[in-house]
């Protein structure tokens, strides 16, 4: 469905030099030969540090730039290239910006982007419908968009991506700034939206629980190269991932730094009658890390979580100088 090969983009940036009129010109390269594919109905995390080329490449997917070398086709079409019949099949929710008209109350909007989209009058309103039950949206649907709540903006702007029905989404940071319950609700949605509807999402991100709960793969760029393509666990095992052993105590060892009582395990943490022990489960079993905990710790409760994604992103981009 999506098929990108060799993608380069290139921006020219001016600076400020000598004297009162001189100015540099200075190449960015955004995009360095980026390849990657996607198939219908995945949900693919497209993560990287800022500056990686992640906005650059939803821009191109979804027709906004013109790339300078590579290929890129989407459900079939060239997007800068068949523009009006691209759109018809996607949707684009950036995180930053906003599609709804600033003035109008959000129902407006979504009504004037099914006409923009050319889509049945009674079909429209059946999915206007719909989208209010899914997102919650009618206790300020007929609200100006101008003052809405930051989430209640979103759950509107993801409506207007979705109200001509596109069978590829792409989300740019959709849960920026968002608390906690909101960032659970969109998530929630999201992903009723893959598994009921089949929608291909592309989702770009830094919160890492999104990408946890939502991507079934994940694609990792920096500085506008491809740096890894594969599954969660694939990514645990690139980045060499470790376990957490969490033990609560019975008795909080304030004002005592706790030992390890082995080598394998590396104290991480220690908050009163909370430790945080990480180990290598190569070198140390989860059932030999249990015994040695319990063999040296008065334990009230332990728990084996998994290395937090945010640890194994953060070794990729050490191993690739990112």
């Amino acid at each position: 469905m999506i098929h990108v090969e060799a993608l380069v983009k290139n921006y020219t940036v001016s600076k400020k030099g000598k004297g009162l009129f001189g100015r540099q010109k200075t190449v960015i390269r955004a995009l360095d030969g980026l390849s990657f594919h996607m198939d219908a109905g995945e949900v693919v995390g497209y993560i990287g540090p800022n500056g990686a080329g992640k906005s650059t490449t939803i821009k191109i997917l979804s027709g906004i730039l013109y790339p300078d070398g590579g290929t890129c086709t989407v459900n079939g079409r060239v997007p800068w290239k068949q523009r009006v019949d691209h759109v018809r099949g996607i949707g684009v929710v950036f995180g930053q910006k906003t599609q709804l008209w600033w003035d109008l109350p959000a129902r407006d909007s979504l009504e004037l982007l099914g006409d923009m989209y050319s889509v049945n009058r009674a079909r429209r309103d059946q999915t206007i419908t719909t989208l209010r039950a899914e997102l919650d949206l009618d206790s300020f649907l007929d609200t100006p968009v101008r003052q809405l709540s930051l989430g209640q903006r979103m759950r509107c702007e993801l409506a207007a991506a979705l109200v001509h029905e596109p069978a590829i989404l792409f989300l740019d940071e959709p849960t920026i700034g968002l608390d906690a319950p909101s960032k659970l609700a969109l998530r929630d949605f999201i992903g009723r939206l893959n598994r009921e509807r089949g929608t291909t999402i592309i989702l770009t991100t830094h919160d890492m629980d999104d990408v946890d709960a939502l991507a079934s793969r994940v694609v990792l760029i920096g500085k506008g190269r491809d740096l890894f393509d594969g599954n969660m666990a694939a990514l645990r095992r690139e980045a060499g991932a470790q376990k957490r052993l969490v033990l609560d105590l019975a008795a909080s060892l304030e004002g005592t730094a706790a030992a390890s009582p082995d080598p394998r395990l590396r104290l991480i943490a220690q908050d009163g009658s909370r430790l945080v022990f990480g180990y290598d489960p190569d070198g140390l079993s989860t059932s030999e890390a249990l015994a040695l905990a319990a063999r040296n710790f008065q334990v009230a409760d332990m728990a084996v979580e998994a290395q937090p994604v945010e640890e194994l992103i953060s070794a990729l981009y050490a191993r690739h100088g990112i």
